[in-house]
């Protein structure tokens, strides 16, 4: 896959030891253009039918936002509507959260990276509006996946990083989100610890549309999901919203059922 041009495959990080498979990230990183800017382009001065201008067209921004945007669906669960830059939050339970957080910030324009995460699924990802041009995997990272993520925090708005079950010990997880503060990106940690998350979503899977009832339960063709995501974190209540994600004119559409609080929650620190 590639991220504005600049491909990552696992075939290019076989057999590289660390330092090298930290240089040849970083090599790739300097090609992909700043976020919010867009490629310049080169023009061969030996085509006489396409001459450089004399001025040529500055690179445009584009307003940078305090959020990443998630879907719709879960707006209101969260406490700033969306995931803050600069920090580190964590997903567990349900792929289909995962999925839908990255096809989200991809669709509207941000660029991505998944790490040591070798089944993500790249189709629904599509199905749910995900810029495949935008989105950048390296499933096998080797021995270090933290370091790769710390370096890919300089490049993407969103890095979602698999730990494989390991748990990142408390100074190493505070350097690296002292890096995403500085770089304005996003971390987003999944399938281990990670100490000071300050956002936690889990989902759950609660029901399916399609399958039959009965007699013909598992018989039939898959229509839709419903999925419980609660929301955690150091400030906030715990919230929880209940989700159908449906299949509709080619795409799968997130859709809020209802919004709980539970009232004898207490604030949490995670």
């Amino acid at each position: 896959m590639t991220v504005s041009g600049a491909s990552v495959t696992p075939d290019a990080l076989d057999g590289l030891s660390l330092p090298e498979r930290v240089a040849l990230l970083r090599s790739r990183m300097a090609a992909v253009p700043s976020r919010g800017e867009t490629a310049s382009v080169r023009i061969d001065n030996s085509d006489p039918g396409h001459p450089e201008p004399d001025h040529p067209e500055p690179v445009r921004a584009v307003r940078q936002r305090p959020v990443l945007p998630v879907p719709a669906a879960l707006v209101e669960v969260l406490p700033h509507g969306g995931l803050v830059r600069g920090t580190v939050a964590s997903v567990s339970g349900a792929g289909s959260l995962l999925i839908g957080l990255v096809a989200a910030v991809t669709g509207a324009g941000g660029h991505v990276a998944v790490i040591g995460q070798p089944r993500f699924g790249i189709l629904a990802a599509v199905e749910m509006g995900a810029q495949l041009s935008k989105l950048a995997l390296i499933p096998d990272p080797g021995p270090d996946p933290v370091e790769v993520a710390a370096i890919l925090l300089d490049g993407v708005d969103l890095v979602v990083l698999g730990l494989g079950g390991l748990s990142v010990s408390p100074t190493r997880a505070r350097a690296v989100v002292a890096r995403a503060r500085s770089k304005g990106s996003t971390l987003l940690v999944t399938d281990g610890h990670w100490d000071g998350a300050e956002l936690r979503l889990d989902a759950s899977v609660h029901g399916y549309d399609g399958l039959g009832t009965g007699l013909e339960l598992g018989r039939g063709r898959l229509r839709g999901v419903r999925l419980s995501v609660c929301a955690r974190g150091k400030s906030m209540r715990p919230r929880t919203v209940r989700l159908d994600l449906r299949s509709e004119n080619g795409r799968i559409e997130w859709h809020a059922e209802q919004r709980e609080q539970n009232p004898l929650a207490i604030a949490v620190s995670t």
